[in-house]
């Protein structure tokens, strides 16, 4: 007879409060019992990356909002049409600042708007604290490439930021395209060219060629530098559309770096012994984003997390019903908070790999196979299913309405904090920055199709003809999900202030989010507010 476990959650050790007022506690046990001593070594990708002069700096970049809850991933991802935090009774409210966030209502005090400013901030401290010790050349150009990556946060979330360069001073607040400019100048002075063109020459550039995911190349700098291009005439109203598909262009001919598509391949580690359905093996899409994915072939610059030793990623804890801890056997309870909103989810195709790689839909199962029922169901449906519809954003939404975020995948005996590498630059996001920097070059999506085919291929989808703006944006989206790019192309397609699920249409000014008044109020008078807030 299969197990039935009892189910009545509590949802604990939020980061911010956000699980409140729950009444409820899990009651069960699970067959083998919860291990932190299961072999890792599959996982592990350095923990903090090399351990060398530079980690001091590049460790911020688990402390910078990157793959967790309340700050620069939160509010880059649920201001869009990609998911939402829906509330549910007393839990996740948190005064209304998820709601704000999704239905762009959000004003100067949301915490999360201010959190996701400290975090680069500090970053950006780290780095200049860096660059006044004995660097070598190599060393020094990649630190500023990194504190030029930061920059680039605050570029495209706030627009008017001080460009803080040396400890302990402060700065003017510098414009928009200011800062556009100083992020820019430090990239190319770091690939030691004075421009993008289509003949580049890097034998003089600092950065070196080596393969190392947790340290910067020239392929990574250039992968930033086209990242910024694409949103050139955003930030600055004069567009970089070729340039941004000549940088990327550069890194698609001459590295090393293939798309992980047929064969590229790692083993489960999410694989339950008594599910047929879990596959011994990941590969292609779902291998660049697996808990092993530290060498995938695809990821040029990423960031280093480690269940052990470089916490940070709290996917798992952030989208996973209370009691999906039995799925995977997880250390901890989950917080059932982040859901795909249906109509993204709707958008893919039921052959798109990726459908399956990026969601978790449908009745839920245990490490040995038998199903999940939960007795706080309110619904008379007792099995923990995941539908994609959600009934409402709030006050009271479905406690397993959304499918669940599952790009980056789970493992069994998962910790806390997830083993999986964050890609800050891969090949694939490069295919169609070149595919729409050509396109919008020429005023012409047809010569996009080619590299977007080319993604489409890795997905096991047939070829497209008559590439439009918005197919290719739906495109992008179903190969992006999660990336926190979708923010980004939403404004650069105009759409970001159209109406979607529980959302009406947003102002012009909320494309910039509003300088967090925390940081006006302590500036003594050296910030000023973004129009419109």
């Amino acid at each position: 007879m299969k197990n039935i476990y009892k189910a009545l959650f509590l949802c604990g050790g939020l980061l911010l409060g956000s699980c409140t007022d729950l009444e409820e506690d899990l009651i069960g046990e699970i067959d083998r019992p919860v291990s932190i001593d299961e072999p890792s070594t599959t996982f592990d990708g350095g923990g903090n990356g090399p351990n060398d002069a530079l980690s001091v700096a590049f460790s911020k970049l688990r402390d910078a909002g990157s793959a967790n809850h309340g700050g620069y991933w939160s509010i880059q991802s649920v201001s869009t049409d990609e998911m939402a935090v829906t509330q549910k009774g007393g839990d996740w409210y948190d005064g209304g600042i998820w709601i704000d966030m999704h239905r762009h209502t959000f004003g100067p005090s949301n915490g999360p708007i201010n959190d996701a400013w400290t975090q680069q901030y500090n970053a950006i401290a780290a780095c200049n604290d860096l660059l006044q010790t004995d660097l070598d050349a190599n060393q020094r150009a990649q630190i500023r490439v990194l504190r030029a990556f930061f920059y680039y946060r605050l570029l495209d979330l706030y627009g008017r930021v001080k460009i803080v360069t040396t400890p302990g001073q402060d700065a003017p607040q510098a414009t928009r395209a200011q800062v556009y400019a100083f992020v820019e100048t430090e990239l190319l002075q770091a690939l030691g060219i004075p421009a993008v063109g289509a003949s580049m020459d890097l034998s003089n550039s600092p950065l070196g060629t080596d393969v190392n995911p947790y340290r910067v190349n020239q392929y990574a700098a250039l992968g930033i530098l086209a990242k910024l291009y694409l949103n050139a005439e955003v930030y600055t109203g004069v567009p970089k559309y070729l340039e941004a598909s000549q940088a990327a262009s550069y890194v698609i001919d001459n590295s090393g770096y293939v798309l992980c598509g047929v064969g590229c391949s790692v083993p489960n580690p999410g694989k339950r012994p008594n599910v047929a359905s879990d596959p011994e093996n990941l590969e292609g899409y779902a291998a660049v984003f697996a808990p092993n994915n530290h060498n995938n072939p695809e990821i040029i610059w990423s960031i280093a997390y480690d269940g052990v030793t470089g916490g940070g990623m709290n996917f798992a804890h952030m989208t996973l019903h209370y009691s999906s801890q039995f799925t995977w056997n997880l250390v901890s309870q989950p917080w059932n908070g982040y859901s795909a909103l249906e109509d993204f989810y709707n958008s893919y195709d039921d052959n798109d790999q990726r459908k399956e790689a990026n969601f978790i839909v449908g009745p839920q199962f245990d490490f040995n196979g038998s199903a999940i029922l939960d007795y706080a169901a309110t619904d008379g449906q007792l099995e923990l299913d995941y539908t994609p519809e959600i009934d409402e954003l709030e006050p009271n939404a479905s406690r397993k309405g959304g499918a669940r975020l599952g790009k980056f995948s789970f493992r069994l005996f998962g910790r806390d904090d997830m083993d999986n590498d964050m890609p800050i630059v891969r090949l694939g996001d490069l295919y169609l920055i070149r595919a729409e920097g050509r396109a919008r070059a020429a005023n012409n999506w047809s010569l996009a199709e080619a590299d977007v085919n080319t993604i489409r291929n890795r997905a096991g989808l047939p070829p497209l003809s008559g590439l439009n703006a918005d197919s290719f944006l739906a495109e992008r989206g179903r190969e992006m999900f999660m990336e926190t790019t979708r923010r980004q192309d939403l404004i650069r397609f105009g759409k970001f202030n159209d109406p979607w699920w529980e959302k009406s249409a947003s102002s012009a000014h909320r494309t910039v989010f509003p300088i967090p008044q925390p940081q006006i109020d302590a500036s003594s008078g050296t910030l000023t507010q973004n129009p419109g807030y």
